[in-house]
């Protein structure tokens, strides 16, 4: 089993029934891990920098390191939920369900996955449920 690159999987144009082989669930997992290990390490990080918070007299400036911390909570809240999509993703690789479109059963697009690891959806399915999203909100 030959490691693919980002450009391999760019470049592919197998047979539709070689589409998520073993060379690209390879490719994807390792992806997709090298991703988890870089948000926990950003979690670790700022999960030491909160602790060395240091105390400032200043209301102004005590409202700025504030305002940053915040900021930094809620990147590292979006980044545990993706870590939650990143382990279901592994799982649907480990199943074999990875690379198809949960509406539609059928393949997402290499393209999309190399942009997006975690997509569910393809191109089309996302579009369609997020016009319904936005005529129904409206």
């Amino acid at each position: 089993m030959a490691k693919l690159t980002e450009q391999d999987i760019l470049s592919w144009n197998g047979p539709e029934d070689d589409y998520m082989n073993a060379d690209h669930l390879a490719f994807f997992r390792e992806r997709l891990l090298e991703m988890k290990a870089e948000l926990l390490a950003n979690a670790t990080q700022t999960s030491q920098h909160l602790q060395e918070q240091e105390a400032t007299p200043d209301p102004a400036d005590r409202a700025t390191l504030e305002e940053e911390y915040a900021l930094e909570l809620r990147t590292r809240d979006r980044e545990r939920k993706l870590l939650q999509k990143i382990d279901s993703t592994v799982r649907k690789i480990d199943a074999g369900e990875y690379g198809f479109c949960e509406d539609t059963g059928e393949p997402i697009g290499l393209a999309r996955l190399l942009a997006r690891p975690t997509a569910s959806l393809s191109l089309e399915a996302q579009e369609r449920r997020e016009r319904l999203k936005k005529q129904f909100a409206d």
